[in-house]
């Protein structure tokens, strides 16, 4: 109930235009979410790169999402490190930038079950925002039975990905603060350089 109540609100905030199933069989699922976004797809890739400050803890192995991080390069690692342990909840095999992520992830209790899952985000430009479709694609066989667990991995996927939505929002302007940070330096750097100057 709980999980249900969260996607729900996340949904709402984000603005999700669509949600569901799109196939579930004994052997495997695909579910999709259709996100609008109120940021441009630079904001959003960025913000896709700080896992740790949209996904959810409940749905980490430590039980602080702090110990998230995604490196959106290929090859890059999402991966979850704690003192004395870690874990890879993913691993990039196709990336453009601010366009598409896509990573081979068997998600949470699946890591143990030996399956295979592809999950895909696609980036677009969407009047002053952007659209988002986030894809999961998981096979196996059917002793898995998929399709008693396809609905609630929807509901996840949803709480993930709508978290990743409203932190994009909400996120400051890619490289708006290192500019400004970059900025105050320079003033200093200057006015500190005059004053040496004076004094010799």
């Amino acid at each position: 109930m709980r999980i249900g109540l969260g996607v729900t609100a996340l949904l709402l905030a984000a603005g999700t235009a669509n949600a569901a199933v799109k196939q579930s069989a004994p052997e495997g699922f695909i579910v999709e979410h259709r996100l609008s976004i109120a940021a441009p797809p630079a904001q959003a890739w960025a913000a896709l790169g700080q896992p740790g400050k949209w996904w959810p803890k409940e749905h980490t192995w430590s039980g602080d999402a702090a110990n998230l991080s995604m490196d959106l390069a290929l090859g890059g690692c999402f991966c979850e490190r704690w003192k004395d342990g870690g874990a890879e909840h993913g691993r990039v095999v196709m990336f453009k930038r601010e366009q598409l992520l896509r990573l081979n992830a068997a998600l949470g209790p699946m890591q143990d079950m030996a399956v295979s899952g592809v999950l895909s985000i696609a980036i677009a430009a969407k009047d002053e925002g952007s659209e988002a479709v986030v894809t999961y694609r998981v096979s196996g066989t059917p002793a898995h039975a998929f399709d008693k667990m396809a609905t609630v991995v929807d509901q996840v996927i949803g709480l993930q990905f709508g978290g990743w939505a409203s932190y994009a929002a909400s996120a400051a302007p890619a490289g708006k603060a290192d500019k400004a940070g970059k900025a105050a330096k320079g003033d200093k750097g200057e006015k500190g350089g005059k004053g040496e100057k004076g004094e010799k």
